[in-house]
């Protein structure tokens, strides 16, 4: 097997960066150790699923109905996707309110004023208040002023360490800033506070910078290198730094805005909010936290589900002719040999549609449509959306008859996110990353609630299944 050893950056005696040449270095698979380590992974690993059943254990942290199990309290938002009548289920229209208010309200319509409004959500979800105007306006500068990197990071952590998956290297970023803060073991709310907004602020840069590293090492493609500007916003920050040419329309500029908006927060359940709570717990130091929760949100369950997404969509935009794309038969008939598992990946899942709380409707997937169909309207993407809606429409039918199955699905927000990044022609490996810029705030708010509130370590319990004691053998003798 080869082992690819990159020491392409050098930096030279007077600190110039160049690039050299790649090393590969040949080592047998007896070396790599992997020999007979992976035979019986399956074997070890596997416990009988009629084990859970038997101990009551809720996967997943899931009741039998699909609800989650209750493992806390919080005050910063509030996912509402049913209610519960009886004992039993009942489907309702979604609600999601940060702090007590309406996510529709935070965001207002495509039709109002179009400032931006991921800052102030920020800060509603970090102050626990709406700002003031002369408040946002402080809050906005000092983000603004956190965008500076230390000296030789991005060279060294950035430039040197190019990642096939972006997400790895934001994580490894965050875990690398501990180095450069001089307090990063204070537990203090200045400490706390100061350490969120730099990783609110200095995400985005670091996302672009990584990108472009990415597609230099691995693509052999130019390096850009933009500096940010002063003054722009988060969203203007990632378009200005991650266009050639810098342009932008305040149109598109404002609709990334709504993105980061609709992933700053939803709810302590999620995988990887959770995540954070959990090592929060431990009374780790915060950049561990939130380095944690980037790994968490990578997963293909989580935040990458946008790429299995996209995937599949791009699958039937090719499986029907684009004057069909609008015709629900066509697109129930290609939705079945999915659910069948005939086509797209063989797991029969209709990837963008479902939800663990949401039921009839998910209110970030419609407001996500609504500011998208503005963007699209008499443009080349108009079509596309209109694909998108009738896979919404029909889904829940073809799925309900395939499997005979009585839950209510509704579209989330994956199902209109990469379709977004795309019209702005944003690469689909920032999808993610993008996701995680937005979610910092979230998470920050929720790290902040457990050390103040939470006291405990969270050690959920175990079960261990396996009855009597081994004989223990003797080497020799084995």
């Amino acid at each position: 097997m080869a082992i690819e050893i990159d020491e392409r950056l050098i930096r030279t005696d007077d600190g110039e960066v160049k690039v050299g040449d790649a090393k590969t270095l040949d080592i047998s698979e007896d070396e790599a150790g992997n020999i007979d380590l992976y035979e019986t992974f399956s074997e070890v690993n596997a416990i009988d699923p009629a084990l859970f059943a038997d101990q009551s254990v809720k996967r997943g942290l899931r009741n039998q109905d699909g609800s989650g199990v209750v493992a806390g309290i919080t005050h910063i938002s509030n996912v509402h996707g049913y209610n519960m009548v009886d004992g039993i289920k009942v489907p309702d229209e979604g609600s999601f309110t940060i702090r007590g208010y309406e996510l529709y309200d935070l965001l207002g319509s495509p039709t109002s004023d179009k400032r931006f409004r991921f800052e102030e959500i920020c800060y509603l979800l970090l102050m626990g208040k709406l700002p003031s105007a002369s408040e946002l306006e402080r809050f906005i500068s000092v983000i603004d002023s956190q965008r500076e990197l230390p000296d030789g990071f991005t060279a060294s952590m950035i430039m040197h360490g190019a990642a096939p998956d972006i997400m790895n290297v934001l994580s490894r970023s965050i875990l690398q800033l501990y180095a450069y803060d001089e307090h990063a073991e204070e537990r203090t709310p200045k400490h706390e506070i100061h350490t969120a907004l730099s990783l609110i602020s200095r995400l985005p840069r670091i996302m672009v910078l990584s990108y472009y590293s990415k597609r230099a090492k691995f693509n052999h493609e130019s390096m850009i290198m933009h500096r940010f500007i002063e003054g722009q916003s988060s969203a203007e920050t990632i378009l200005s730094m991650l266009r050639p040419d810098r342009s932008f329309t305040k149109e598109e500029a404002r609709m990334l805005d709504v993105m980061l908006c609709l992933h700053t927060e939803h709810g302590g359940g999620n995988n990887s909010t959770f995540a954070t709570r959990v090592i929060s717990s431990s009374d780790t130091d915060p950049y561990s936290a939130y380095s944690a929760a980037i790994g968490a949100l990578k997963g293909y369950k989580h935040g990458g589900a946008n790429h299995k997404v996209r995937a599949m969509q791009k699958e039937i935009k090719q499986a029907i002719p684009q004057e069909r794309w609008a015709d629900e038969g066509s697109v129930a008939d290609y939705l079945r040999r999915i659910v069948r598992k005939e086509a797209y990946d063989g797991t029969g899942l209709v990837y963008g549609m479902g939800h663990a709380v949401y039921t009839l409707s998910d209110p970030r997937a419609v407001i996500c449509k609504d500011f998208a169909r503005t963007l699209a309207k008499n443009s080349e993407f108009e079509a596309e959306l209109g694909l998108l809606e009738t896979i919404e429409r029909v889904a829940p039918e073809v799925v309900a008859g395939e499997r005979g199955v009585t839950k209510t699905l509704c579209a989330n927000i994956d199902m209109y996110s990469g379709f977004v990044y795309s019209m702005m022609g944003i690469p689909e490996d920032l999808y993610t990353p993008l996701f995680a810029c937005g979610r910092m705030a979230g998470w920050a708010a929720h790290r902040f609630e457990e050390i103040v509130s939470g006291k405990r370590i969270i050690r959920p319990a175990y079960k261990n299944t396996r009855t009597g004691v081994r004989d223990y053998i003797r080497i020799e003798e084995r």
